[in-house]
């Protein structure tokens, strides 16, 4: 691309009816977790009244001052954290960045780095609609049945063992300019892990460790975005209860019954995109304070966690 003039035409009927005044704020548009973590690291406290040009709902301040609670960058009196301070060094979603903070723990920091940097870019994967069957057949090489996040691990390293070839992006529908800015968003994220002592590990890719190990890093991250398949078929979201369904792109088959998602995304109908199975025994384990059977809403997924619980004491017991 290069600078000019932009054209869009429209109907009148369209003009008038359907186009708003002007844009949304990016600030009404954008997670606000990441802000709200941005102002407390500037010590700034008093949230509700602080001079936003276009402030946001108080619902939604309450909302991203949850989750950053929920993540352990703020304790109960809303104040920073070391992993709070640790995760504001990251320029991520405060979400993407406890990822990279717990991936050392399960000895996957490598591959966690990976799948960040591909998730923080436009998307890799091409799907031309006049070449869509050959465009999926591509995809096929890379995808694990189970994980999305996954299938973007394999992309990239395929794209490495090619010598980040942009020939071998075009035979395999690889959006080049995309990866190989990933590369780049690797090489910082590595440089920053590097600064906070996060160790730089990775398990051997012939042992089914491998993904095991990223899918429960993941775990330990998005335990929030958590969906939970119905007797009817369809998912539920965890808390929100919101029905919802996989998004056609995703890899993951067989209709697993817990799914942890990246994107809620609102079309004609509503979907979860970027999945990835997870496990009921991984969530009560690494978050027994989002999953507190005392304030969990009644739906069809309170049964599996209580027996998730009881599965643990077990075998706490029988240690």
């Amino acid at each position: 691309t290069r600078p000019g003039k932009c054209f869009r035409l429209y109907t009148e009927m369209s003009f008038k009816n359907d186009l708003q005044q002007a844009t949304y704020p990016e600030i009404l548009r954008s997670k606000m977790s990441s802000v709200v973590l941005t102002l407390k690291k500037l010590n700034i406290d008093d949230l509700v009244h602080f001079d936003f040009l276009d402030p946001p709902a108080p619902e939604t301040l309450m909302r991203a001052l949850e989750l950053l609670n929920y993540h352990g960058a703020l304790d109960d009196e809303g104040d920073m954290t070391d992993i709070g301070y640790k995760m504001a060094e990251m320029p991520l979603d405060p979400q993407l960045a406890k990822l990279m903070l717990a991936s050392p723990e399960y000895g996957c920091s490598n591959e966690v780095l990976s799948v960040v940097a591909c998730l923080s870019v436009p998307g890799i994967f091409m799907r031309p609609k006049d070449q869509a069957k050959a465009a999926d057949d591509a995809k096929a090489q890379f995808a694990t049945q189970d994980s999305d996040h996954c299938t973007l691990l394999n992309a990239y390293n395929a794209y490495l063992d090619s010598g980040c070839s942009s020939q071998w992006c075009w035979d395999n529908y690889i959006n080049h300019r995309s990866i190989s800015q990933a590369g780049n968003v690797r090489q910082q994220l590595e440089g920053i892990m590097r600064k906070l002592d996060l160790p730089l590990l990775s398990n051997p890719s012939h042992l089914p460790r491998y993904y095991t190990a990223v899918k429960q890093a993941l775990t330990a991250a998005m335990f929030m975005q958590v969906a939970y398949r119905q007797r009817n078929g369809g998912y539920l979201t965890i808390k929100d209860n919101q029905a919802v369904g996989l998004h056609p792109s995703t890899d993951v088959k067989g209709k697993p019954e817990w799914v942890m998602y990246e994107e809620f995304v609102l079309t004609s109908k509503n979907y979860i995109r970027t999945c990835t199975v997870t496990n009921v025994d991984w969530l009560v384990s690494v978050a027994p304070h989002y999953y507190d059977l005392s304030n969990f809403p009644e739906c069809e997924a309170k049964a599996e966690i209580e027996a998730a619980y009881r599965r643990l004491a077990k075998r706490a017991v029988s240690k």
